[in-house]
C-alpha cells in the first residue's frame, strides 16, 4: 500500500521554492506586530490621560497644603509617560520595518503592490 503525500501550495521564484502557507503566516505576524505596536501606544496615551486629569482635579478634590505641587507632579509625570509611549512607538515601528526587509518581501502570483 502506497501512501500518498500531500504538497502545500508552493511556488517557484528563481529556482527557489516558496512555502506559500509560511508566507501568508510571515505577513499576518507582521500585521499582528503592528496592531500591538498600535495598542501599546494607545495604552500609553490612555495613561497619559489618567495622570493629567488626577493632576487637574487632585486640588480641586482634596484640599492639601502642597496641592499645587502635587498636581504639577502629576502633571509632569503624565508629559513623561507621553514622551516615552512616543519614543517607544516609533523605534519599535522603525524595528519592524528592519525586520521586514530581513524577512522579505515576496509576491506571489496575482498579489498586488501594497
Amino acid at each position: 500500500m502506497k501512501y500518498k503525500t500531500y504538497c502545500k501550495p508552493c511556488t517557484v521564484m528563481n529556482d527557489v521554492r516558496f512555502n506559500k502557507d509560511l508566507i501568508l503566516r510571515e505577513k499576518l505576524a507582521i500585521e499582528r506586530t503592528n496592531m500591538a505596536i498600535d495598542r501599546t501606544l494607545l495604552a500609553f496615551i490612555r495613561t497619559s490621560l489618567y495622570f493629567f486629569i488626577a493632576g487637574i482635579t487632585i486640588n480641586n478634590v482634596v484640599k492639601i497644603s502642597h496641592g499645587r505641587w502635587i498636581e504639577i507632579l502629576f502633571l509632569i509625570i503624565s508629559a513623561i509617560i507621553l514622551v516615552i509611549g512616543v519614543v517607544t512607538y516609533f523605534q519599535q515601528k522603525r524595528k519592524l520595518r528592519q525586520n521586514k526587509i530581513h524577512i522579505g518581501d515576496f509576491k506571489l502570483d496575482g498579489e498586488d503592490d501594497d
